[in-house]
Formats: structure tokens, sequence, C-alpha cells
């Protein structure tokens, strides 16, 4: 399998995406500049945290208008995965990949620890390695990661089972329905404020993010193997 990590100025997780998946999971994995325009050479692309384009105007609404971004939208039609977190959520909604919009957290601070969150959908391509209704630790670290939209776009997102993770207990930053993250109704896009590829060892406290990369590379092999 080959991944895909976009990077763009400001970035500062794409690190962190590239050794998770080149030193723990072992898969070949590439840096891709925000100014690339073609991405048929890759399994998944990866768009990483961190203040793109210093988080000017709106977080990620900048970076929508990365010339990668058009190739990352022909990328989803094409029904392969594309996975983010944090900014990199942020910039999926920005382009319209995702529905919804991330607000300022609503005690209007930066928020930074290990949070618990909740499994709600295990069959996408991203959680088949869960269990439904699994607790998991992840760290997020995000000062807009308030998850917020229309009353029509909530009840959609519940009635195609769009929403894929919920903070447990705490809601750490006032997102409606403590929502987490979200899938596209296809299920091939997924973007999270949880930062999993922080959490790929027990030594470091948690290894709940592991299964995430791993359920994209089963995924990807059956798709391949067919």
């Amino acid at each position: 399998m080959k991944f895909g990590v976009l990077v763009f100025p400001g970035s500062n997780c794409d690190i962190d995406l590239y050794l998770a998946i080149k030193d723990i999971l072992k898969e070949e994995v590439s840096y891709v500049k925000h100014t690339e325009s073609d991405l048929s050479s890759y399994d998944a692309i990866l768009i990483p945290g961190g203040f793109s384009y210093g988080d000017y105007l709106r977080c990620g609404a900048i970076a929508r208008f990365s010339k990668v971004m058009e190739a990352v939208t022909i990328f989803a039609e094409q029904g392969k995965p594309v996975f983010g977190t944090c900014n990199g959520f942020q910039i999926l909604t920005e382009a319209g990949l995702l529905p919804g919009v991330l607000l300022k957290n609503d005690a209007l601070k930066f928020v930074c620890k290990a949070q618990k969150i909740k499994v709600v959908n295990n069959e996408t391509m991203f959680t088949n390695q869960y269990e439904k209704k699994e607790v998991l630790t992840l760290p997020i670290a995000h000062g807009e990661g308030n998850f917020y939209c229309d009353e029509l776009t909530l009840y959609e997102l519940k009635k195609n089972k769009q929403i894929i993770f919920t903070y447990d207990g705490e809601n750490p930053n006032g997102s409606l329905e403590n929502i987490a993250g979200i899938s596209n109704i296809r299920g091939n896009v997924l973007g999270m404020m949880p930062h999993p590829e922080r959490a790929m060892e027990s030594l470091l406290g948690s290894d709940s993010g592991k299964r995430l990369f791993e359920s994209m590379i089963d995924y990807l092999r059956k798709v391949a193997s067919k």
C-alpha cells in the first residue's frame, strides 16, 4: 500500500503521520506538497493537523484552495480513502468533502490532552478493526474543534451512519452531539479532531490509533485482491 501525506505551509503533524505509517505499520509513504496535482500513484491520502497557512481567515480556509485539494477531490470521487485529522478535518469541511464546520471551542481556549472517544460506526474502511461502542484513548490538541451543522445535516449524518466517533464522557469543545469524527455519505472520506497517529504505541500512553490505519490497510488489501 502507498500512502500520501499532504504538506501545507504550516502543517506540523505531517511527520507524525509519516512515521506512523513508515515505522509502525511498515508501509510505503511519501510526503505530498500542496502544489501537486496528480495523486494517482497513491492508495490513500492523509491530511495532517497543524496550522495550514497560519490559520488565517478560518482554519483550513486557505488550504482548501491549494492546488493539491483539486486532486484530493478527484481522488475522493474515485472512492479512494481520504483521512484528515484535526486541521485536516477542518480542511475537508472547508473543501466541501465533509459537511458541517469546526467552530472555536466553547471555552475559547486551546485544549490539549488525552481524550476518551467512542466508536459509533465500526463498519467503515477506517474502523473495521474496532468493536462497536469501543472506547478509545486518543490525544486531542485544538482550538477550533467544535463541530456544528444545521438540523437537516445532523439528521442526514445520523440516518446515513456518518457519525463515526463521539467524545465519551466529557465534551472537550462543545461539539454538537459530542461528535468527534464524521465521514462523507460514501464512507471513503473521514475527518476527526483526535490524533490517532499520536497513539500508535502503548509506550506513549495508548496504541488505540493504530487500528484505524490497520483498518485502512485491511480494506485496501481486500480491494487489491479482487
